[in-house]
């Protein structure tokens, strides 16, 4: 691929997200409603001419990656595979890119359930997409990104997360119709309301490449082929007794009973923002989180201890968000209690001898893009 003389590189960026609600469903065909954040990583990008990708992180205890723009699933592993796959996926899907020095840097924390590894691809994705001219649009660079997840790094992840930071708009949440694979803004203005959206980082981090993610997700097409459809969205109208008493499994059930529940509280969810009554959704989340908590079976022990004590502390609503086995948790609250909702999380963790949670404010921020033009 010849890049332009003029150009000698690119930067780009994109955020990491927090979903307000709508738990593994995006695999299913359903509903999610995420919101991307201030924190982001950023992708600098600068051509080479000898087929070489150097990929090199500011992250600690990294050290700089080379290998071929011609690499393969299974020949980059550790941090750098989340690299190499953009670059795979976009030739796979016939895009001719160059070689390139990759650097990444990062704001959103690692493992904590905000998506860092979907803001790393997505950063080098529209980052390559400029540098190059490909002319992709966001939909299209998010479902190449989902491809280099679910192929290069060998993460059975949805949709979700990608369209969220891609499609990422100021004071709206996205909501995300992963059969249609849309991306409608929703306004959610927290400040207007008086409200904070908190994050609670528990510090047990997670891995999607772990079983527990892909035996949720195989459970859950393993019903759909049972109830002979193509996902569990197919049967979201139906009654959801109706649809489990077809199903022998109780594991099974329970999944499945999450996911049309799920679907239902992200649409119930939606209608509450868009009457403006934003702080009505509270009920919603903790509902969302027992849910994810005794159907799905996704929750440890620091993560409902977060939710809980933000609860008795005053919280409006709160639940884990992300894939689960670790991550944060979201509570809404006043904005005039969210200090105290905060104290008492930290003092709970700290009775327990849990390390200390980090807890941050977030209010839906902007999506990927370049961040420089080139010189």
């Amino acid at each position: 691929m010849d890049v332009p003389a003029a150009v000698s590189a690119r930067t780009g960026s994109a955020p990491g997200r927090v979903n307000l609600i709508g738990e593994h469903t995006d695999y299913n065909g359903g509903f999610a409603l995420p919101l991307a954040i201030a924190f982001r990583t950023t992708a600098r990008v600068t051509p080479r001419t000898d087929g070489v990708v150097v990929a090199s992180s500011s992250a600690s205890g990294t050290e700089p990656v080379t290998f071929g723009v011609d690499s393969s699933p299974g020949d980059v592993e550790g941090w750098a595979a989340y690299v190499a796959g953009v670059f795979w996926a976009l030739r796979d899907a016939g895009h001719d890119v160059p070689g390139a020095d990759v650097h990444i840097d990062s704001t959103v924390p690692s493992g904590a359930g905000l998506s860092s590894s979907h803001a790393l691809e997505c950063s080098v994705a529209v980052t390559l997409n400029d540098l190059c001219g490909l002319g992709l649009d966001r939909t299209t660079l998010a479902l190449l990104v989902q491809r280099a997840e679910n192929v290069y790094v060998g993460a059975p992840t949805g949709a979700m997360d990608q369209m969220a930071s891609l499609h990422g708009q100021e004071g709206h949440v996205i909501l995300f119709d992963a059969r249609a694979m849309t991306a409608e803004p929703v306004p959610c203005d927290l400040a207007a309301a008086g409200l904070d959206l908190l994050v609670v980082d528990t510090k047990v981090h997670h891995e999607h490449t772990g079983g527990g993610y892909g035996a949720r997700r195989a459970s859950c097409e393993e019903a759909a082929a049972l109830l002979g459809v193509p996902t569990l969205r197919e049967v979201q109208d139906d009654a959801v007794d109706d649809v489990l008493g077809k199903l022998g499994d109780d594991v099974m059930r329970r999944r499945v009973r999450h996911v049309l529940t799920e679907n239902a509280r992200v649409l119930d969810t939606v209608g509450l923002l868009r009457a403006g009554r934003v702080g009505e959704i509270g009920p919603l989340l903790t509902a969302s989180h027992a849910s994810m908590r005794d159907d799905y079976e996704i929750t440890v022990d620091e993560v409902d201890v977060a939710v809980s004590s933000a609860l008795d502390a005053g919280a409006l609503g709160a639940r884990m968000t992300g894939g689960g086995f670790g991550g944060s948790v979201v509570a809404l609250t006043d904005a005039a209690d969210s200090d105290r909702v905060a104290d008492a999380v930290r003092s709970a963790f700290d009775e327990r001898g849990y390390p200390a949670p980090s807890v941050f404010t977030v209010r839906p921020a902007a999506g990927a893009g370049i961040e420089e033009n080139p010189t």
